[in-house]
């Protein structure tokens, strides 16, 4: 096992130029190789999404797009790409990809939550928390480790503000690969580097997020057989709530339209639909008073995502329970109660208090990256408790789910976006 443990320590030898030239007709985009000092090893990345694969990180250093009279994001711009050493404020070991990946995406969610004081934690590059605050980054952080303490074990944190001491205080109560912030406040580093293996970023980028809004970027994926896909990347156009677009529908003559959302709903909305564009298709979430309640991700079936995030819901929230009660997760209850009565008449408890109070997602609202087909899914997170439903609109059978929604008593509101969010 020992020798197996190396691998994830060991650098690859990078293959990759130091410059990258990318042609598209009459434009140029011209990329330099990231690398790092660290240790006295200067090397790029340390390896790509597994330990036996080659990679390297490239920053866009000159030349720029413009299409349809679009300017896409540009030299100078760089954020994730453009971290020196000096941004590195504690490094552990040369990155990987992921580590880097998460950031970024992390990035993609907080540059429409420009706002608020807001945090995202991250895994293998979806949210597993994400909340933003009037009462400060701290409370943000504090809220999004809440929502999924399970998923947050190993995750990438970011946020929006300078990092305070009670968001420091969060991050050491638990173990995380990555910290990022624009700034950290005094004292905060002294807390944080007491976790050798914590890489602390400082990207003062974050403070102009907002400037990015409606620049696409250059978003590639290449095939497997060594073609590529080439597209605008996703650019939100929910960006306050008079964005939204009343939900209403036509069929054999007659007109349906739902209830408007109330101020709150439609502000808990705009930030899910935020954090909705940095999660796998199919997905949905769930969020109540600025904190993500449930996401559900990667799902291919819509109304299968709808019932996992309701699942995963029902066990985060029965875990949030065992740790105030018992200082011990879940899992480590239902190990005990193999073989402890006394253990096992409290995991009963927790369980039927976590099905009674519906997953802790009785008021939440809801938003759906794509159009509900059917009527199923939204019936399903209606019998959950929620009050408001965002949701892109254009299926034949809209006015379906427009007579679900007014069906439910009490109503629920629900608004089109008039764009899905889909990410592959």
């Amino acid at each position: 096992m020992s020798d197996l443990k190396k691998m994830y320590k060991t650098l690859q030898q990078d293959p990759f130029p130091a410059d990258m030239t990318v042609t598209l007709g009459e434009q140029k985009l011209t990329f330099k190789k990231r690398t790092w000092d660290i240790e006295g090893e200067t090397k790029g990345l340390r390896y790509g999404e597994n330990p036996d694969q080659p990679a390297a990180l490239y920053e866009l250093v000159s030349g720029g797009l413009e299409y349809d009279g679009i300017k896409f994001r540009g030299e100078g711009q760089g954020l994730v790409s453009a971290l020196t050493e000096e941004h590195m404020i504690q490094a552990g070991k040369h990155p990987g990809k992921t580590n880097l990946t998460d950031v970024d995406n992390a990035l993609n969610i907080l540059q429409y939550l420009t706002a608020k004081p807001a945090a995202v934690i991250l895994k293998h590059n979806n949210p597993c928390g994400a909340a933003w605050s009037d009462e400060g980054v701290g409370t943000a952080l504090r809220n999004a480790f809440q929502a999924d303490r399970i998923a947050a074990f190993g995750g990438a944190i970011v946020v929006n503000r300078p990092l305070t001491m009670e968001a420091a205080e969060v991050i050491d109560s638990a173990y995380f690969e990555v910290v990022a912030a624009p700034a950290f406040e005094k004292g905060t580093l002294e807390v944080l580097k007491k976790r050798k293996n914590l890489r602390i970023l400082q990207i003062p980028g974050i403070n102009d997020l907002e400037n990015l809004l409606g620049q696409p970027f250059l978003d590639v994926k290449s095939l497997m057989d060594g073609g590529m896909v080439i597209q605008f990347s996703f650019r939100n156009r929910i960006l306050s709530a008079e964005d939204f677009i009343p939900a209403t529908a036509e069929k054999d003559g007659s007109s349906y339209s739902a209830r408007t959302p109330s101020k709150q709903e439609a502000d808990d909305l705009l930030f899910a639909w935020a954090v909705e564009a940095g999660v796998t298709s199919n997905s949905v979430i769930f969020a109540k008073d600025g904190v993500t309640t449930a996401i559900g991700t990667g799902e291919q079936d819509r109304v299968g995502c709808v019932e996992l995030a309701i699942t995963k819901a029902r066990t985060k929230y029965a875990d949030g329970l065992t740790f105030e009660k018992f200082q011990m997760s879940l899992f480590e209850l239902k190990l005990k109660a193999i073989k402890d009565e006394q253990a096992a008449a409290d995991l009963a408890e927790i369980e039927k208090a976590a099905v009674e109070a519906q997953a802790g997602l009785k008021g939440s609202v809801l938003v759906s990256d794509g159009f509900f087909p059917f009527r199923d899914g939204v019936d399903l997170c209606m019998a959950q408790g929620i009050t408001a439903i965002a949701q892109p609109g254009g299926s034949i059978r809209d006015h379906e789910i427009i007579q679900a929604v007014n069906e439910a008593s009490p109503q629920v509101a629900m608004v089109f976006t008039g764009q899905r969010s889909f990410k592959h």
